[in-house]
């Protein structure tokens, strides 16, 4: 009997969903935007606010951004599958196997501040200490990055949008980005960063739901001890193996574990290559850029732990059951690799329902992921591509030009990526299991190149070019040995891709350490420092800067067509952000004033991931323990607190740390603050504004637009 499963939603729900939130976020952020031009120093038409956010963001935002930027399709739908798979162990794997990356990545944030506290993107460093050789081939590595995340993206979305509604596959992959692009356009960065902050917080809220269902009221389960007894019986009739006692209630999980490894290997690859994490590094204010991603790593466990820990666990209960999608079958390997468990989940404890708020929890995923990628991709080809190797004379108008079409033209890029992707056959979970060995060698090198002063050129594209070699080398070997032939099935199991994920990371460092030690370098970070510093605004990439404007302590400027207003210089939102600003600088010309931060990020990134990684799971793995009635309670039980403390971190903490800003916007917008007839309303142009007020950037950006 077929396990073809018809549509639950009407095909018209698809596109309400793909086409009409897309384009309502679009129109909140064409009204945030004017806002923020209006009463604020920042301005999306400058460049440096577009792809940096001024570098002045928060960490309680950050940590919303890296959240979002982390929850992709694959957080939800491939820990489900998991789950699905292999029992308890699943979520587990799944969040800490990719939550190390983020407390990792605390150690680079700050790096960033202390070594390239003005760069735009981590390519930047690159070019500037090793050369154009080593930048192209980094780019290429970047790039691959943004395209397979972006390309997952799309697979896992139009999956479940197609099976939910019945929506044509390539429409969606088409349509979903297409609301993103509009919005990331009109808005930059800051822009990304409030959907992020909009849409983790729905995400969360929606898994609430559907824990609280799960686990207090629904029928089919309604209650941790319930479900337990119905993971007993799915044991008794379905056992894992490789699992003890074939349980779906144990640690003790051989393929759990080997899913485990491959998404360490494979998430160190997708963070530390994704450009997206740096610029959420470069846009943080450089005291509190540590703060943001420990807080980030903690918030974004809970998404996949609590959602697969939920709807991973009601599909493996609940498929013996008639109102699960595919009774009386079980589910075909490709909707399991599809991703589909999750769905199939929803559907038969809510119906219609919890189609519904699925299909809108994983919009919310794919679209906020999308933005992030959007923006990476765009800062990519606009500094390292256009104005290293198209056009070193760029204005600032012209940067901004090209992010808007790039931003544009990528959105193309990845549709149709992920419509090869479909059309070949190739699955969310055969991409995510495979995409790590193909960038994991460049993984340290690239770190070093921000940490590590003795690494050199040649250990820089040895490792990365060596390690990409090693991984596929392992992968198609392993394959071929184990299973005879080379197929999708064969390449995407699970020692395959194990072998070449651990070779393409380990070989990568050992190479770039070995070439590095050979011959090591003893490289002065003053020279990246002085990316896009007054003293060397642009480098040897753009033209020399006018000192006439750049080089008085008290140069003042106004746009073209405006109208300087000492008024607005001294509305309180914009004397707050000055102050920061000043803070900001401060600790940027000092770089060794970072150092504490940097040895707290050293010592917690490598506590928490020893913690999540080695303490606690491996004893449970060694101990064979199946999980009883009142510990899977327990278990249960820390999810929802997991969730709720993601919840205040992610949706609380962000409001509260701007309340002040709040407070004086609204006294500003509703009166109490009158602006002069005929004066411009954007204080960043105002001609009471000095060049020691605004950061460097900014202060160039203003005198290229006066020169153009």
């Amino acid at each position: 009997m077929s396990s073809a499963v018809q549509p639950i939603l009407p095909q018209g729900a698809g596109y309400g969903v793909v086409i009409g939130i897309g384009f309502f976020f679009a129109l909140v952020m064409a009204g945030v935007s004017w806002m923020q031009n209006r009463y604020t120093k920042y301005s999306t038409k400058m460049s440096e606010e577009f792809n940096t956010a001024s570098r002045s963001v928060k960490p309680g935002l950050i940590a919303s951004g890296v959240v979002s930027a982390w929850t992709w399709a694959a957080t939800l739908l491939q820990s489900s599958t998991v789950t699905y798979e292999y029992g308890v162990s699943g979520p587990f794997w799944y969040a800490a196997g990719a939550t190390v990356q983020i407390f990792m990545f605390s150690v680079l944030a700050c790096k960033v501040k202390q070594n390239a506290p003005r760069c735009h993107t981590f390519l930047e460093i690159i070019y500037y200490r090793y050369g154009k050789v080593t930048h192209i081939v980094f780019i290429f590595f970047a790039l691959m990055t943004n395209i397979l995340v972006a390309s997952q993206l799309l697979l896992g979305g139009s999956a479940v949008v197609t099976t939910l509604t019945g929506m044509n596959v390539y429409a969606a992959v088409f349509l979903i980005p297409l609301g993103v692009s509009i919005y990331v356009v009109l808005g930059g960065l800051r822009a990304t960063f409030l959907c992020d902050y909009s849409h983790t917080v729905i995400v969360m809220i929606i898994i609430l739901y559907f824990m609280f269902n799960v686990y207090t009221s629904n029928e089919l389960i309604g209650s941790p001890g319930k479900m337990y007894d119905l993971l007993v019986h799915a044991g008794e009739v379905r056992p894992v193996d490789g699992n003890t006692d074939g349980s779906y209630l144990t640690q003790k999980s051989n393929f759990g574990l080997i899913f485990g490894v491959i998404q360490l290997c494979s998430g160190m690859g997708t963070v530390f290559l994704d450009q997206g994490y740096w610029q959420r590094a470069i846009a943080s204010r450089p005291t509190t850029a540590v703060r943001g991603y420990i807080m980030g790593g903690f918030a974004w466990y809970a998404i996949p732990f609590g959602f697969a820990t939920t709807l991973g666990l009601a599909a493996v209960a609940l498929t013996d059951n008639p109102a699960y999608p595919t009774y009386p079958n079980n589910m075909t390997t490709s909707q399991v690799s599809s991703g589909l468990s999750a769905p199939f989940g929803a559907a038969a404890l809510l119906g219609k329902h919890g189609a519904i708020a699925l299909l809108l929890t994983l919009f919310m995923a794919v679209t906020s992921s999308s933005s992030s990628e959007l923006i990476a991709v765009s800062s990519i080809l606009t500094f390292d591509v256009y104005k290293v190797y198209i056009k070193p004379s760029a204005t600032p108008k012209d940067l901004i030009f090209v992010s808007h079409i790039m931003i544009c033209f990528f959105g193309l890029v990845m549709a149709a990526f992920a419509c090869i992707w479909n059309a070949i056959g190739i699955d969310l979970g055969w991409l995510f299991l495979v995409m790590g060995l193909l960038i994991g060698g460049a993984v340290f090198p690239a770190a070093f190149a921000v940490t590590w002063k003795g690494q050199t050129r040649a250990g820089a594209i040895s490792g990365a070019v060596v390690g990409l070699s090693a991984g596929l080398t392992a992968w198609l070997v392993e394959a071929k040995v184990y299973y005879g032939e080379l197929t999708v099935a064969t390449t995407g199991a699970s020692y395959p891709t194990l072998a070449g994920n651990m070779a393409g990371v380990l070989t990568g460092l050992i190479v770039t350490c070995v070439v590095s030690w050979i011959k090591p370098d003893n490289f002065d970070w003053s020279v990246t420092r002085d990316i896009n510093a007054p003293s060397s605004l642009y480098g040897d990439v753009a033209p020399a800067a006018n000192p006439g404007v750049l080089g008085g302590a008290a140069t003042t400027t106004t746009a073209p067509g405006q109208v300087g207003s000492s008024h607005n210089a001294e509305l309180p939102t914009v004397v707050d952000e000055e102050k920061e600003e000043a803070e900001d600088e401060a600790v940027l010309e000092n770089p060794q004033s970072l150092q504490r931060t940097y040895l707290v990020a050293l010592v917690l990134s490598t506590v928490l991931s020893l913690s999540m990684d080695v303490i606690i799971p491996v004893p449970m793995f060694l101990s064979h323990y199946i999980y009883s009635k009142s510990f899977f309670t327990f278990y249960v039980v820390i999810s929802f607190i997991w969730v709720f403390a993601a919840l205040f971190i992610c949706g609380i903490l962000p409001i509260w740390e701007t309340r002040q800003f709040w407070k004086e916007l609204f006294s500003e917008v509703f009166g109490r603050k009158k602006f002069v007839e005929g004066t411009s309303p954007n204080p960043m142009r105002s001609s009471s504004q000095t060049s020691g007020s605004q950061s460097p950037a900014d202060t160039k950006e203003t005198a290229d637009q006066v020169k153009a």
